[in-house]
């Protein structure tokens, strides 16, 4: 999708959940534009005071993130090492977006920045994805080995990182690093496949996401309410 991937891009490494990053730009967009920040500023240490509602820490975040200052990102910096209350992906989103502005303004040159519910890795993004065994039996042995070994090799081949597979009777799930560059339906169709080769075991549908991990059971019920489609 984008050819060349820019200098100027990054990606947001840690795991956000979607609503709560919805919620951040959302009250981003809607706050006073009017605000005044030298007055942000000045009441910036009351970010470390017990005394301040969380709301209000919430709208200073926000202010403080707008501000082209050394003082707003350091104060930011301090703060989202020890954010609490549930603050801590509030503040991660404030102190990046702050980053970037600093790097627009001290690189004159606008930064971008990918943010996704499940984070990447440099220039990887995190996808959680599920495959399924055609006749929704459960994975035997053999079929476990084949589709951990051919995951491991396609990943490894495109440059990526498995953290994690997990088999639950006739799910597979797959917790995996991707580079941003690579067609991510092109390589899990591929992978499907390879391992259907060997014997037709695989569904040639799966669910790809790189909003949130879903347990078992909520797989399970969204299997169970819509069929799996392939993304796009």
């Amino acid at each position: 999708m984008l050819g060349e991937i820019p200098e100027n891009l990054s990606i947001l490494e840690q795991r956000i959940d979607a609503d709560i990053q919805s919620e951040y730009y959302r009250y981003a967009r809607t706050m006073n534009v009017d605000f005044d920040p030298a007055e942000a500023l000045r009441t910036m240490d009351s970010l470390f005071r017990q005394d301040l509602p969380v709301e209000g820490k919430k709208k200073l975040l926000v202010q403080l993130a707008s501000i082209d200052s050394i003082e707003a990102f350091r104060a930011l910096e301090k703060f989202v090492k020890r954010a609490e209350n549930g603050l801590s992906e509030w503040a991660a989103l404030a102190y990046q977006e702050n980053r970037l502005l600093l790097e627009s303004s001290l690189l004159d040159k606008n930064q971008i920045l990918i943010s996704t519910g499940l984070g990447g890795k440099g220039l990887n993004i995190r996808y959680f994805t599920v495959l399924l065994t055609r006749t929704g039996r459960s994975f035997s042995c053999f079929e476990k080995k084949l589709l951990s070994a051919e995951v491991l090799f396609s990943l490894k081949r495109c440059k990526g990182e498995l953290e994690r597979v997990q088999f639950d009777k006739e799910l597979c799930m797959i917790i995996s690093l991707i580079p941003l560059k690579i067609p991510i339906q092109r390589l899990f169709d591929h992978l499907i496949e390879e391992c259907n080769h060997y014997d037709e075991f695989l569904n040639p549908d799966c669910m790809i996401t790189n909003v949130r991990i879903l347990s078992a059971r909520q797989i399970r019920n969204a299997i169970h309410q819509n069929r799996i489609k392939k993304p796009g």
